[in-house]
């Protein structure tokens, strides 16, 4: 997704709201009571693909440690949408129920005392960028990333991570 896209989505609630019909009556978009365990069992994947990142950096399969930062990010996600009773095996859905629901837009005066619960413009721009790395990095036949680059996607993926598991009320 280019940053247009994204920007349209976040922008304009009559297509994002259109994009979300369209996938609940294709079946890709569930509703799904919230299930405390699928919730932590998302986050422990996410945990689980943020070391993944890790040693794969060590052992210098730079383009596997992108993959692992966008999947650690997509299943923090997964487990934050499923607080909203929906799940998704679809990276766009997952994508805009995180926009619809999390992302702040006009706020009311008790939409600013949840604020610090949202996410913000860079949070969803960081989750798309990531994508777009992710599928560079398995589809492409670049195997040479800067390493420095990387490491700069796994700190932003720990953040990402992080602050969906404050959300969560997660420690």
């Amino acid at each position: 997704m280019k940053e247009y896209d994204l920007k349209q989505l976040l922008e304009n609630s009559k297509l994002l709201n259109e994009k979300i019909q369209e996938f609940e009556l294709k079946g890709i978009l569930l509703e799904q009571k919230e299930d405390k365990s699928e919730i932590q069992g998302h986050l422990l994947k996410a945990e689980h693909n943020l070391r993944f990142v890790q040693e794969n950096l060590k052992l210098g399969f730079i383009d596997w440690s992108i993959t692992g930062c966008y999947y650690a990010c997509y299943h923090a996600a997964l487990a934050l949408i499923m607080t909203k009773g929906y799940t998704s095996k679809n990276h766009l859905v997952t994508l805009c129920v995180l926009i619809k629901e999390f992302y702040k837009k006009d706020l009311t005066k008790e939409d600013i005392e949840t604020l610090s619960n949202l996410l913000d413009y860079q949070d969803v721009l960081f989750y798309v960028e990531s994508k777009n790395k992710r599928e560079d990095a398995t589809y492409s036949t670049k195997i040479k990333f800067s390493k420095q680059e990387v490491e700069q996607l796994r700190i932003k993926s720990n953040l990402f991570v992080a602050k969906i598991k404050a959300i969560l009320g997660e420690k």
